[in-house]
């Protein structure tokens, strides 16, 4: 499928996604196999989760704007599915939900000369965020902080 049939459908298939309010994330179509197959990944507008029935209710009318658009005239498989969950913790919901779990905090090195500190997250204000490494309480600020992302704890 050549680039422009392929940005065709991705703004048929964002027009369809915006009216069931949700942002398609990527749009992979895989010609290389047999039947093609079109995976759409995507998450709800509102910041919510995507559940199982959200991807199949998307299904029906994702395949008739294909359909309709004439763009694939082959057969092809359709996939719809959500991001998933990620390493990197942004909401405060991840904050809740990942609290003891092990973290690896990447620091502005214009601030320290530390890069990366490992440890369990302990809590997140809206200041600082404190980590437990090898039982001892470590508050960062914010401003020296450039992502917070699950880890593995290394010894």
């Amino acid at each position: 499928m050549n680039k422009e049939k392929k940005f065709k459908l991705e703004t048929l298939l964002n027009k369809v996604a915006n009216e069931w309010d949700f942002e398609i994330c990527s749009l992979t179509i895989q010609t290389n196999k047999n039947p093609i197959n079109v995976e759409i990944i995507i998450k709800k507008t509102n910041g919510d989760d995507i559940s199982l029935d959200d991807c199949a209710l998307f299904n029906a009318p994702v395949s008739e704007e294909i359909e309709n658009s004439n763009l694939l005239n082959c057969s092809y498989v359709l996939e719809i599915s959500s991001q998933g969950v990620s390493d990197e913790l942004t909401s405060e919901r991840d904050f809740k939900t990942f609290k003891g779990f092990p973290v690896n905090v990447e620091l502005n090195q214009k601030n320290s000369k530390i890069k990366f500190l490992n440890g369990l997250l302990y809590e997140k204000s809206k200041d600082y965020l404190a980590i437990n490494i090898k039982g001892k309480i470590k508050k960062i600020p914010f401003d020296e902080v450039l992502k917070i992302s699950l880890c593995t704890l290394k010894d």
